[in-house]
């Protein structure tokens, strides 16, 4: 198992979902997390709690609004006082359908800026230190829609095909920091498919009483069309292959894109 103790991790958009799992699998290998995302300081001061009780030595929530990047700016460095990020997940993000006719700009705006730009603004605050050190794990969460696009998703799909591309070119910029006894400096994106998190219930609910179905065979209506296995991932999967992405050995894999589809990107 990936021993990180020692390591602290920022993963942003951690309060709920994916973003929350993924710190729950690092605190479970011992790394200090800094929290972020949408949250009261209840819910804030919740979830960390939780974290210490599933391994974390520290966790601590630190706030910024990721459409700005004088409050990103705040936030890299009230982190790095806190010691640093020696692993950043850029899993904030958020949604909008609609045809491309017709999406506002203010919104594609803000999907661009959450979505990638904030991205850009940690890994320039965070990954210097990291070359530093030797050691730094960059996971950026992609989705599908970064490998392959959708109808309705114009600014969607737009932002997670950059987010790959930045990816990619801070990979080779950060490839030949560190070495393998440190772990190296690597970038890699995770692209989940369909993932069972709250955002997918309305669309699961709606299936089952349109079909009169059990949740099991909603769930596979809803996916036929895109996810040929017909189950959705566990946001504990995603967390789990982060924590794999973070181990030492590791360190050769980078600028990679690794779907979690169920074959979705394979068709």
């Amino acid at each position: 198992m990936t021993d990180l103790r020692g390591k602290t991790a920022l993963v942003t958009g951690s309060v709920q979902g994916i973003g929350l799992a993924i710190a729950e699998a690092l605190a479970a290998a011992g790394a200090r997390i800094a929290v972020h995302g949408l949250a009261d300081a209840a819910q804030a001061e919740t979830v960390c709690a939780g974290l210490r009780e599933k391994g974390a030595p520290e966790a601590q929530f630190f706030a910024g609004d990721l459409r700005k990047p004088d409050q990103i700016a705040a936030m890299m460095q009230e982190v790095a006082h806190w010691g640093g990020a020696d692993i950043l997940v850029n899993n904030a993000g958020i949604q909008h359908t609609g045809w491309l006719s017709d999406m506002p700009g203010a919104t594609w705006e803000a999907i661009l800026a959450i979505n990638l730009s904030a991205a850009f603004y940690t890994m320039q605050a965070a990954m210097p230190a990291m070359a530093e050190r030797g050691y730094g794990r960059v996971i950026n969460i992609a989705s599908v829609h970064g490998l392959v696009a959708s109808k309705q998703k114009a600014p969607y799909v737009a932002a997670k095909h950059g987010l790959i591309g930045l990816s990619k070119v801070a990979a080779l910029e950060y490839a030949s920091k560190g070495n393998r006894a440190k772990g190296a400096v690597t970038v890699n994106c995770i692209c989940p498919g369909w993932t069972n998190t709250a955002i997918i219930e309305p669309q699961i609910e709606a299936r089952m009483q349109a079909l009169g179905a059990d949740r099991e065979t909603a769930m596979a209506d809803l996916m036929k069309e895109k996810q040929p296995s017909l189950r959705g991932s566990d946001p504990s999967e995603i967390g789990a292959l982060a924590v794999w992405l973070c181990s030492p050995v590791a360190h050769n894999l980078t600028g990679a894109s690794i779907p979690v589809d169920g074959g979705w990107t394979a068709q």
